[in-house]
Formats: C-alpha cells, sequence, structure tokens
C-alpha cells in the first residue's frame, strides 16, 4: 500500500526545516526550502525559501547585482516536491531513498530572484506510475510569477558509500 488513509487525514498542514530534514536527506547549505505549507497530502504544497543576502549562491551570483541562480529555483522546486511527496507516502516506502531528478520541461525564467525575499515554490503531483512522479510548479515572490517548470522524479534505494 502506497499510503495509509488515516495517516493522511492526521497529517499537519504545515512542517518546518527539521521536519524536512526527516524526510530529505538535503543539508545545510544544499538544504534550500525553510518549511512546507499548504500541504494537501499526494497533491500539493508550497515550499517557502527565505532569500537572504549572505546565501552561499550570492557570492559569485553576480557580485554587485546578486540573482539567485535558475538551476536552484529548479532544485527548490524539487526538493518541495520530494517532501510533499515523502510526507505523504507510508514512511516505510520512503526509508532509506532517494529521490532523483530525471527530468525537467519547459523551465521558465520570468523575472530575477533577488535578495531579500520569500521565495514560495507551489509544486503540484501531476501523476504518478510506480516510483516515478511528475510535478509541476510555479515560483513567486509577492504573488509575483518568478519562475515555473514541470519535471519528473524518481524513487530510488539509498547506497550509502
Amino acid at each position: 500500500r502506497i499510503f495509509n488513509q488515516q495517516k493522511i487525514m492526521n497529517l499537519k498542514k504545515e512542517i518546518n526545516k527539521e521536519e524536512i530534514e526527516s524526510l530529505i536527506p538535503h543539508r545545510k547549505p544544499f538544504l534550500l526550502i525553510d518549511k512546507l505549507t499548504d500541504i494537501v497530502p499526494m497533491i500539493s504544497a508550497t515550499g517557502v525559501m527565505n532569500i537572504k543576502k549572505t546565501d552561499f549562491f550570492f557570492n559569485g551570483h553576480f557580485p554587485g547585482q546578486p540573482v539567485m541562480p535558475g538551476v536552484l529555483i529548479v532544485e527548490a522546486f524539487g526538493q518541495s516536491a520530494a517532501a510533499l511527496t515523502a510526507y505523504s507516502l507510508d514512511p516505510a516506502i520512503v526509508k532509506n531513498k532517494l529521490v532523483y531528478l530525471m527530468t525537467v520541461n519547459n523551465a521558465r525564467f520570468r523575472n530575477p530572484v533577488m535578495p531579500e525575499c520569500e521565495l514560495k515554490l507551489k509544486v503540484e503531483a501531476i501523476r504518478s506510475k510506480g516510483k516515478v512522479w511528475k510535478y509541476k510548479g510555479v515560483a513567486m515572490v509577492n504573488d509575483k510569477i518568478m519562475a515555473d517548470s514541470e519535471w519528473m522524479a524518481t524513487i530510488v534505494d539509498r547506497n550509502d558509500r
């Protein structure tokens, strides 16, 4: 069974960074999302990233005019979707697993994301088949669309070395 209906009914609508760390393997400095809100299990959630001028990627992108790299917006979409999926599934299914990005389609970067803002990453699970999931997302700052994309990911066994 992929998920437990009773568990889904009792899930919180928001989880913090510590709880996200219990679901996905990313860690500082590469754990980009600070919390997950508006959680509708198996369907959608909003990843929240507090963008600060001290974030590691601004040191070189770009000095004097910091702009968040688009690939990190895509990564933050992926982390938000992975956290949503891991939070929704039966813990036995996601224990000792990783989520690998498979494809990124139709990524559009509409406005630059600059420091001292809250980036909201609205993600939605479009469909799943076996261990492969398809998602779409919209990144926003103050209700202004900054980027959007679709992507696919797969759940794989963790093989620590």
